[in-house]
């Protein structure tokens, strides 16, 4: 059993690197099928073949699953843990289509695009971002509140502005909501611009308090992955 648990949870051996490396294989093989599958006027044959791929990288995911969950010490942890409901979402949506002809829901066939944070697990730079998130949690948690705040500030002020000239476009504060988010983000595509003086002048405003929303999130994750770089080359000249 310790055998086992070394290949599957550790990758600075051997076989536990080929472990890593056959699941990542498999993980950017499913990805490819199912982009693949989005092609349209594919041959019945092809689609056999992306079947048997699918059918194949599941039963394979399965056993992992499986066999992670026997290794683990603490089962109950791992099964509720953010890679343990990874697991079973890149898995479960396969057996939940095979009692059920599903397959032809797209909504449902998009739940295998989940199989992409499988990749976390075996990505170190990944690992990192997942270390700096929990550096930066509490602010991240505020920065995301006032975000909200101000998209909704946004949405009100816009409509203020807008809806007596615009009443069709711009019909409520939820409908201005989108125009507060693309604009906030500096997309802007367009579809809902301002025509009045004061909306252009509150546009002028919200586009720029929204370089900094934007700048705000980049500039705490450089400082935390900066942070979980520098403690991970301590913790190793100590091991030295």
């Amino acid at each position: 059993m310790e055998k086992l648990r070394n290949i599957i949870e550790r990758n600075d051996t051997k076989w536990g690197r080929v472990f890593d490396l056959s699941i990542q294989a498999l993980i950017i093989l499913s990805l490819v099928s199912f982009s693949l599958d989005t092609l349209p006027n594919l041959s019945d044959r092809f689609r056999r073949v992306l079947d048997t791929i699918e059918t194949f990288v599941v039963v394979i995911f399965s056993v992992e699953y499986v066999l992670r969950i026997i290794v683990t010490r603490k089962k109950l942890r791992f099964i509720f843990s953010f890679y343990g409901l990874i697991d079973l979402a890149a898995i479960l949506p396969f057996y939940l289509a095979s009692g059920v002809d599903l397959r032809s829901i797209r909504a449902f066939r998009f739940f295998r695009i989940v199989r992409a944070l499988k990749l976390v697990r075996y990505t170190r730079a990944l690992a990192y971002f997942r270390n700096a998130v929990k550096e930066i949690k509490e602010e991240l948690i505020l920065f995301l509140l006032f975000t909200f705040i101000l998209l909704f500030v946004a949405a009100a002020g816009i409509y203020f502005f807008e809806n007596p000239v615009q009443p069709e476009v711009y019909k409520s504060i939820f409908d201005s909501l989108w125009w507060a988010i693309v604009t906030l983000t500096t997309v802007g595509y367009g579809d809902m611009y301002p025509i009045t003086t004061g909306g252009k002048i509150f546009t002028f405003i919200i586009l720029l308090i929204g370089l900094g929303v934007v700048a705000i999130p980049t500039g705490l994750f450089a400082s935390a992955l900066n942070k979980v770089r520098e403690r991970i080359k301590g913790e190793m000249k100590e091991k030295e």
